[in-house]
C-alpha cells in the first residue's frame, strides 16, 4: 500500500550527476548554443570548464542544460531576491483622531504627524470623534477635515471624502508620492548624512594639533644675530689653536 510520508518538494534544479536523461540541449558558459549532445559529453565539458551542468528547463524535450558556476548563481539569485524584498512597498494606512473643538496647539501637533505620514508615502485615515451634543453639529467636523486637507495639499489629496460613520466622521488622505519613491529618497538622504559625517571626521583628522610645531619667519636682524652667535661658538680659542 502506497503511503505519502510528507516532506517538502525540492524546487532547486538538478545539477551534474543528478540529471538522468540520455541527452540534453546544451548552452555554453557565455550563453552560446552548443546543441543537442549526450549527457556524458555535457558532463565532460562541465569538468573541462570547471563548471556545473545545471538543468534550466526540465520540461523541454530534450531538457535544456547550461554550464555555469552554480554556487555563484545561487548567491547572486539570493542577493537579487533580498534586494527585491527590500524595495517592496507595503501599503500602510495610518490613523489620526481629532475632536471637533480641538485646541490650536493640538491641531498643529496632529497635523505634523499627518505631514510625516504622507512624506513616508503612507495613507492617513482622519477620524473626527463626536461626543454628546457635538453629534448635532457635524459641520464642525467637516470644516475641520477640509481645513486639514487644505493645509497638507502639497503632500496629499483627499482619497475618500468625509462621511459620517456613527459618532465619527472619516476622511482618507492619499500621498502624492509613491511609497517606493519615499523609501528611495529616505535612503538617499541617509547616505548623504553618512557621507557628510565621514567628511567631517576626515577634516578633523587632517587638522593640525595644538602641539604641532609652528615655523616663525626670522627678521634680517635676528638672522644676523644668530649667525654671529654661531660663529662665536664655532671659532676655536687661542689655547685650542696653539695646542
Amino acid at each position: 500500500m502506497w503511503c505519502y510520508r510528507g516532506g517538502s518538494i525540492s524546487t532547486e534544479p538538478r545539477i551534474n550527476d543528478r540529471i538522468r536523461v540520455p541527452e540534453v540541449r546544451l548552452v555554453g558558459p557565455s550563453g552560446e548554443q552548443v546543441g543537442i549532445v549526450p549527457l556524458a559529453k555535457a558532463l565532460e565539458l562541465a569538468q573541462e570548464y570547471d563548471l556545473d551542468l545545471v538543468e534550466v528547463a526540465a520540461s523541454a524535450r530534450p531538457p535544456v542544460c547550461k554550464l555555469m558556476d552554480y554556487g555563484k548563481f545561487k548567491y547572486e539569485s539570493a542577493m537579487k531576491a533580498r534586494e527585491a524584498r527590500k524595495n517592496q512597498a507595503h501599503t500602510v494606512i495610518k490613523e489620526m483622531k481629532l475632536r471637533p473643538k480641538i485646541d490650536p496647539h493640538d491641531y498643529d501637533t496632529k497635523k505634523g504627524h499627518v505631514v510625516r505620514f504622507l512624506k513616508q508615502g503612507d495613507k492617513v485615515k482622519i477620524t473626527i470623534m463626536f461626543r454628546g451634543r457635538e453629534q448635532s453639529r457635524p459641520e464642525l467636523g467637516y470644516r475641520l477635515l477640509q481645513r486639514l486637507a487644505s493645509d497638507v495639499e502639497d503632500l496629499g489629496f483627499i482619497e475618500s471624502n468625509p462621511k459620517q460613520d456613527g459618532r465619527n466622521m472619516i476622511m482618507v488622505l492619499g500621498p502624492h508620492k509613491k511609497k517606493t519613491e519615499a523609501m528611495a529618497e529616505a535612503r538617499e538622504a541617509q547616505a548623504a548624512r553618512k557621507a557628510e559625517r565621514q567628511g567631517v571626521s576626515a577634516t578633523d583628522e587632517e587638522a593640525p594639533s595644538e602641539d604641532a610645531a609652528v615655523e616663525v619667519e626670522s627678521t634680517p636682524d635676528e638672522a644676523a644675530a644668530s649667525a654671529e652667535v654661531a660663529e662665536d661658538v664655532e671659532a676655536p680659542t687661542s689655547h685650542e689653536a696653539s695646542a
